[in-house]
């Protein structure tokens, strides 16, 4: 079974960064990415803690959202910061991960994940329109643990 770092190969990557990249043209929220190898517990939880280790709580408007993947554990979550989660709901956010996990057991897994990075920012771009000064508070790249 693959690891976190070559579960996408470098095509994939650079199709997932252009995502996040293309989806924050249109908002001013942060989408990042995060995979590891292992989940043990609540996959929400640990994605609850890597957004606060990642820092996306300190972004202006509170709207970052965290799509978290633990590859060998098999579990997905997808973590909005407040500003976003309040303007969506939880069912936003289940649909999101139920479509995830769907494309993930059918092997199309770069393509899905970058459709839904960009529905983030379509939905980002709804409540959080991008300003014209508007800065790229954090990465675009993948993480990894």
């Amino acid at each position: 079974m693959a690891s976190a770092v070559n579960f996408f190969n470098e095509q994939e990557k650079h199709l997932l960064v252009k995502a996040i990249t293309d989806a924050e043209l249109h908002t001013s929220g942060e989408i990042r990415l995060h995979l590891q190898n292992y989940c043990w517990g609540n996959e929400l939880n640990a994605a609850r803690r890597m957004f606060a280790r990642l820092k996306m709580h300190q972004t202006a408007e509170r709207n970052g959202v965290l799509i978290y993947i633990a590859v060998r554990s098999r579990k997905i979550a997808v973590f909005g910061d407040e500003g976003i989660h309040q303007k969506l709901g939880k069912e936003f956010w289940d649909k999101l991960v139920k479509s995830l996990i769907d494309q993930f057991k059918a092997n199309n897994k770069a393509s899905s994940l970058a459709e839904c990075i960009l529905e983030c920012g379509t939905q980002l771009g709804t409540y959080f329109p991008r300003k014209e000064n508007d800065v790229n508070e954090l990465t675009n790249d993948i993480s990894y643990k």
